[in-house]
């Protein structure tokens, strides 16, 4: 399993990196898989501003990219003095990848600020298994 340090040293590493013109708000994610890889994404922004994406999306889409399939756990690090979870939209792109324990870790520059599981995030949420009895 990849230590808790470790991720969160790839989620630094990535934040720096962000895309972040207009809001100056960068944010890094990096996500541990079951069997250890860490993929990692920064946000993205864009003039027009529906476009941007999130850095929970970008490291998402790596994982997927690269034949991953889980999450076992992931950093999400932001800047400034409030907790930067992931936002709506990006919990509910980790939950088809995760369980409902799975641990989301919120970090600032100096570190982990607090752990969450998916289902204090997102409660009672829709996920693939709701589909399966199709």
């Amino acid at each position: 399993m990849v230590s808790l340090d470790t991720l969160f040293e790839a989620a630094r590493a990535i934040q720096a990196k962000a895309y972040a013109p207009y809001s100056r708000f960068k944010v890094g994610a990096a996500i541990a898989t079951p069997d250890g890889r860490i993929f990692t994404g920064c946000n993205v922004e864009n003039a027009a501003y529906p476009v941007g994406s999130c850095a929970e999306a970008g490291a998402v889409s790596a994982m997927i990219a690269a034949g991953g399939n889980r999450i076992a756990q992931i950093v999400v690090m932001g800047e400034g003095d409030v907790l930067c979870t992931p936002c709506g939209g990006c919990r509910q792109r980790i939950r088809e990848f995760a369980a409902p324990d799975t641990p989301v870790h919120v970090a600032g520059p100096e570190g982990i600020r607090r752990s969450f599981t998916l289902d204090e995030l997102l409660p009672f949420s829709f996920g693939p298994d709701n589909l399966t009895d199709r």
